[in-house]
């Protein structure tokens, strides 16, 4: 379990979570585990998603499982820096899905105090490097890499194989539309769907 540095007072120094997996691992649930745990220790949070999701709400990260913390939704990464002054930490849900820019706006948050927590797939449905999460990997302090169950062996998933025919990097869903399997069933299905 990822035990909060410094949680018990406000701090100067910013620093970077990040919180990755793949579908179904739990990354939002943890993600508004910290920052309602940051709340308790008096401190002021703000919470931020893409615009582009709007699977449960259009004004709360919401988990697969029903919890929920309000946020603001925003189209563009840079969005986020009007409001980081009244903040002491800064929430982002499905970083994956901003561009490349989000790299140097949590950064800049970081310098300027924040501590800074994003939650995200590392890896897209065709296991490859999602988004920002690569260059987010490298650049923060602390990094949790978090594990759904294989629905076909039952053991750690680290894939999200989608079963949705759409074929673009991005598709907002569910269990209508991915599946978390381990490294050896994403690759079994993946080259049966090549044959």
């Amino acid at each position: 379990m990822f035990i909060e540095p410094l949680l018990n007072k406000k701090y100067d120094k910013g620093w970077i979570e990040v919180i990755a997996g793949p579908m179904f691992s739990g990354k939002t649930e943890e993600l508004i585990r910290r920052l309602k745990r940051a709340k308790i220790a008096n401190l002021k949070v703000s919470i931020f998603k893409p615009k582009v999701d709007t699977r449960y709400s259009s004004d709360e990260v919401v988990s697969h499982d029903a919890n929920a913390i309000p946020s603001i939704r925003v189209e563009r990464a840079i969005e986020i820096i009007e409001f980081y002054e009244e903040a002491d930490v800064i929430g982002i849900d499905e970083v994956q899905f901003f561009n490349e820019a989000i790299v140097d706006v949590i950064q800049y948050l970081a310098l300027k105090g924040k501590r800074v927590i994003v939650a995200g797939l590392d890896m897209d449905s065709n296991g490859k490097p999602f988004g920002p999460m690569p260059a987010l990997l490298t650049v923060s302090e602390y990094v949790t890499k978090l594990h759904a169950i294989c629905i076909e062996c039952g053991s750690l998933a680290s894939h999200s194989f989608r079963i949705s025919e759409e074929k673009s990097q991005i598709l907002i869903g569910e269990k209508d539309s991915y599946q978390p399997l381990c490294r050896q069933c994403f690759h079994k299905k993946t080259i049966a769907d090549d044959e």
